[in-house]
């Protein structure tokens, strides 16, 4: 009969026990020894869960202390040459520099580049490779966790980066396919390693053959895996995800492996032409639960569906998620404040094994035919994006720029921040009190004022040109929003990993999406009334509100995101009209929404950047735009970019060396509007130096002209404190009025 597995599990505890335990030692309140038992906890717990639903296959390996490229990138020996200066004293601490800048123990230091896995919330750190790149395997880390599993009784699947989409996703050098043969036999080394620990399976993901490769690339993988299947003494399964495999299908299953998974929630079109193409001694691992959103599985539809494949490949057949639940919140039954209907709706990571594993009986013989899954009738996406045709803004932005100088009277190089100042443990208690009842509304507002009134004051003191209340009234810039707006489902512990120690709560889309009333006009208002300086007023985008929540999976996403940009503008016009003449509509996760196939992007940027512009049509010439946007690879989507017709863009680009700056300064087209490239990284402790923010300023002139130039960091503080916030600032602030000096 079928059998059950997953590609892997969230790592953060179902408490989040992983965060606060990273949290406690980099702050020296535990030692490296809780921090390891810690995430011997949380593994267990994760390789219980998955053997109580009747898994055939434990996943081994998905576990990471920060994120699971890096852990390769240290696996193989990728440690580029600043890291060797003042190193940690040992291999944990070195693992955290390289994430972080920073550790317990060895010197600060720049920390790796980081971006979006794909198309999802989910930030990994980039692989730095060089010319001269050589690779050495050091997979103790792994091979340690096969036998912890072994010893707690589990049948292990260790899974592991495939070797092309690893090298796929560095950076370094001009053709990183060139690095292949040195690293091919660390991969050979690793395979002979893990089937000496007794692996049955192995899992490679090659998330790459869902996209629209380079003929180089698709060539590379016939070789590869005869040289990877030659040597392993184990059973290989090649995992996909993400997208449709398309023209890569019958590479994928003409390769000599053992087991190939496809993901049928994000293409279902595929299952008949995979298993036409399965061999007589391959299994085909079905990906029917989807591994990013929390609705229940509509698993009466895979009963029909699976059926005959079922009766047809016996064993053959595995069901699983469609990719990693490293995208989905840990166990439903966490949430004790949850309505009881809205619980029966959905399906967290432990839920999503008891669905697999109610589908798998639901082949045996006898069975009856599951419950259908309720669907509800929806305007289509044609309506969307026609409805969405003509949204520019009444003046051009050549038009606008004289307009609002003269309202704005800034300096050349203005300086601002990107809107959040940090979140301190006082303010979340208090949230906390308020939450639980134990103070009152009136309370609760006199604090957020406060905390806004000392944001004011220290951006006054710190000599910020564009000020910003801080958001101290928000928990999360998209929760916020989806607490306000009529059509959301909120949770109490539905958090996923976004990066590191830091996670997020997306709100769930449960229907239609309304504003009942204003949501930020009165803490924007009143953070205007303590300065004379303008004030941002600061609203997440319709886009990122979208992609950053759990969507209905029967409503077109143009439609839910067009519900959203409705309320945004209702909220946009409020501002406007209380005299917020700035506003930032901050749209960081547009990119990661592109369909993954250049197929599709011209569909969705018809109603995305549509409905931002929607957003923000009908202000005033005077009123001024900002956006802002986080850690991707903007080239592709560029003419989608300046279509968006911000005024003023601000991008994450210091942990790049500024490298994405190239596509918004480029000779051929580039953005046309002011742009803010973020000078100092704030994901990292480290606080730059103000010859360091000198020198950034003065090669940004070099591409961007002065009148454009905006100074700032390259994300929003809250996850920093107030003395790194303020060090950080006024540097930041003082290097734009040295450079300033220079040029006026």
């Amino acid at each position: 009969m079928a059998q059950t597995h997953i590609l892997g599990y969230p790592r953060i505890g179902a408490q989040r026990e992983l965060k606060r335990a990273q949290e406690a030692y980099w702050k020296g309140d535990i030692d490296q020894q809780a921090l390891l038992a810690a995430g011997s906890q949380v593994r267990s717990k994760n390789w219980q869960a998955q053997q109580a639903a009747g898994l055939a296959l434990t996943t081994v390996g998905d576990f990471a202390w920060y994120d699971q490229v890096l852990t390769h990138s240290l696996m193989f020996g990728v440690v580029p040459e600043r890291f060797a200066d003042g190193a940690a004293e040992n291999k944990l601490d070195q693992y955290f520099r390289l994430a972080r800048g920073r550790a317990p123990s060895g010197e600060p230091v720049a920390a790796s580049a980081m971006t979006k896995w794909f198309d999802t919330n989910y930030h990994y750190l980039v692989p730095e490779f060089s010319a001269e790149q050589s690779f050495t395997l050091d997979a103790e880390w792994l091979l340690a966790e096969v036998r912890e599993a072994q010893g707690l009784g589990h049948n292990v699947k260790p899974v592991v980066i495939g070797p092309l989409t690893y090298l796929w996703l560095g950076r370094g050098v001009d053709n990183a396919l060139d690095l292949l043969p040195k690293l091919l036999p660390c991969y050979v080394q690793l395979l002979e390693q893990l089937a000496g620990a007794a692996a049955q399976w192995v899992q490679i993901d090659e998330p790459i053959l869902g996209l629209d490769l380079p003929s180089e690339w698709r060539d590379a993988f016939a070789p590869t895996y005869d040289s990877l299947a030659k040597a392993s003494g184990s059973k290989l399964l090649l995992a996909s995800y993400f997208s449709p495999l398309e023209e890569n299908l019958e590479l994928a299953f003409r390769l000599p492996v053992d087991g190939i998974h496809i993901d049928a929630v994000r293409a279902p079109q595929e299952v008949e032409p995979a298993i036409a193409a399965l061999r007589d001694d391959q299994v085909l691992s079905v990906g029917v639960v989807n591994g990013r959103n929390v609705w229940r599985t509509d698993l009466a539809h895979w009963q029909r569906v699976l059926q005959p494949v079922s009766e047809k490949l016996g064993g053959r057949l595995w069901l699983s998620a469609s990719c990693s639940l490293l995208h989905s919140p840990v166990d439903l039954e966490t949430e004790t404040t949850m309505a009881g209907a809205d619980k029966q709706k959905l399906a967290y990571s432990r839920q999503k094994l008891d669905e697999l594993n109610t589908l798998k009986q639901a082949f045996e013989a006898g069975a009856e035919q599951l419950p259908e899954v309720e669907k509800t009738p929806s305007r289509s996406e044609a309506d969307v994006r026609a409805e969405l045709d003509n949204t520019w803004r009444a003046q051009k932005y050549r038009e606008r720029v004289p307009v609002q100088q003269e309202r704005w009277q800034l300096p050349v190089l203005p300086t601002t921040t990107i809107g959040s100042f940090p979140q301190t443990d006082v303010l979340r208690q208090v949230r906390k009190l308020f939450r639980n009842q134990e103070i009152s509304q009136q309370d609760y507002d006199a604090h957020l004022r406060a905390e806004i009134a000392e944001a004011i004051r220290r951006q006054e003191i710190l000599g910020l040109d564009v000020l910003v209340h801080g958001e101290a009234e928000r928990n999360d810039m998209v929760e916020y929003f989806g607490e306000l707006l009529d059509g959301f489902i909120h949770t109490g512990n539905g958090w996923v990993q976004s990066y590191g120690s830091r996670c997020v709560k997306p709100p769930i889309i449960a229907g239609d999406i309304s504003r009942p009333n204003p949501m930020t006009v009165q803490w924007s208002e009143y953070a205007q009334s303590l300065s004379k300086k303008p004030v941002k007023g600061m609203l997440t985008g319709p886009v990122t509100i979208l992609n950053w929540s759990f969507p209905r999976e029967d409503i077109p996403r143009a439609v839910s995101c067009l519900q959203i940009a409705r309320a945004l503008r209702e909220e946009v016009l409020d501002l406007e009209a209380a005299g917020i003449g700035i506003i930032q509509i901050d749209e960081p996760a547009l990119r990661e929404g592109v369909p993954l196939r250049v197929s599709g992007h011209e569909d969705y940027f018809a109603w995305a950047v549509g409905c931002f512009r929607y957003t923000c049509s009908e202000v005033k010439a005077e009123t001024q735009i900002h956006t802002h946007m986080c850690y991707s690879n903007f080239n592709s989507i560029m003419d989608a970019i300046v279509a968006l017709d911000a005024d003023v863009i601000t991008i994450e680009s210091a942990r790049s060396d500024l490298r994405l700056l190239q596509a918004f300064a480029g000779e051929q087209g580039g953005y046309p509007n002011e742009i803010g490239p973020g000078i100092y990284d704030i994901h990292s402790p480290n606080v730059p130096e103000r010859k360091e923010l000198v020198e950034r300023t003065r090669e940004l002139l070099k591409v961007i002209p002065k009148e454009k130039l905006w100074i700032n960091p390259d994300c929003g503080l809250k996850t920093r404190n107030w003395a790194e916030v303020g060090s950080a600032l006024l540097n930041m602030v003082e290097a734009a009025r040295t450079v300033r000096a220079e040029i006026v």
